[in-house]
């Protein structure tokens, strides 16, 4: 949350305090060591306002005002406040901020700040992140939070399935997200280190299983196809066989032999994968089709390189 300042050069001490508390007010009682010395409080100053029980200090550089309430909300406010700078508040934190179902505001609140700070606050949890991008951020009531897309990853790193699925069955019914932005976030924040991806990515399979039909990123190059004006294939239709097994594909389109399959968040090209990989492409090719398989980040980040490849198959189809 950013501190609001103030330019009032030549205050006096009272005129000072007014202010202070006038800005104090719109943040729940509380107001930073900086915000004081703003509006022209010295350090000592508010040591006298504090031993005079005026203020109240909450922290290291926070005070809150004589008779102000102390409420979650504004506990939660003085704490990013007080630890300053680039602080967001994260976690299950940033979960109840947003309403996220099955999280509260309570202590010990969770805060958020740049890699190569060094914060303690007692009877609180300060966490360190390499970066934290536009995209990921957002403010609640005025307090900064991370985004509900990278809150939602975060929280799942300890919840249970079942939290993790009612969190995000709430938000996307709140309207806090979409399936489609969430989608898009969590291929944006795949990597090594993100414990919460994968237990966000089986509960988004898991609401799609419930729901039926076809995934996100089925439906995703489906919409793609038709903004390109191509025509619409058939899908999970049973092609040729490997082995025991039928070979189901993701689409074929019609009158062709052109075959697409989009490889989901689950795709590893682990040695046994490879292996299936290959009968079911080998299958494929034995009855004359011609399989091309797009990866889930390529749906994502190049979607016209997508389009081009299958425009071009089916050009040289007809």
């Amino acid at each position: 949350m950013k501190e609001r300042p103030l330019d009032i050069a030549g205050s006096s001490r009272a005129d000072a305090l007014a202010r202070l508390e006038r800005l104090a007010r719109g943040q729940d009682g509380v107001a930073t060591r900086t915000q004081a010395r703003t509006v022209g409080l010295t350090d000592d100053r508010l040591r006298r306002l504090v031993a005079a029980g005026i203020l109240a200090q909450i922290g290291t550089n926070a005070f809150r005002l004589l008779g102000a309430p102390s409420t979650p909300l504004g506990d939660v406010r003085g704490l990013v406040l007080d630890v300053g700078g680039d602080a967001v508040a994260c976690r299950a934190t940033a979960a109840a901020l947003h309403g996220l179902d099955g999280f509260r505001l309570a202590p010990p609140y969770d805060v958020a700040v740049g890699r190569g700070r060094h914060v303690n606050r007692i009877g609180h949890r300060i966490h360190t992140v390499t970066r934290l991008p536009d995209a990921d951020r957002a403010t609640v009531s005025g307090i900064a939070v991370t985004g509900v897309e990278r809150t939602l990853v975060d929280v799942a790193r300890n919840a249970r399935p079942d939290e993790v699925t009612a969190a995000i069955d709430g938000a996307l019914r709140d309207r806090l997200t979409t399936e489609d932005s969430l989608h898009r976030r969590v291929a944006v924040l795949r990597g090594p280190g993100r414990a919460g991806i994968g237990a966000v990515i089986r509960a988004l399979e898991g609401l799609e299983i419930t729901k039926g039909g076809h995934s996100w990123l089925e439906r995703e190059f489906l919409r793609l196809v038709a903004e390109a004006g191509l025509p619409r294939p058939v899908t999970q239709a049973a092609l040729a066989r490997a082995g025991d097994h039928l070979v189901r594909v993701d689409a074929v389109f019609p009158g062709t032999r052109v075959v697409v399959e989009v490889l989901g968040y689950r795709y590893h090209r682990t040695a046994a994968h490879m292996a299936r990989d290959a009968q079911r492409t080998n299958a494929l090719l034995a009855q004359g089709y011609e399989p091309y398989q797009f990866t889930y980040r390529q749906v994502v980040d190049t979607p016209h390189d997508v389009v081009a490849t299958v425009r071009a198959a089916l050009d040289r189809a007809a």
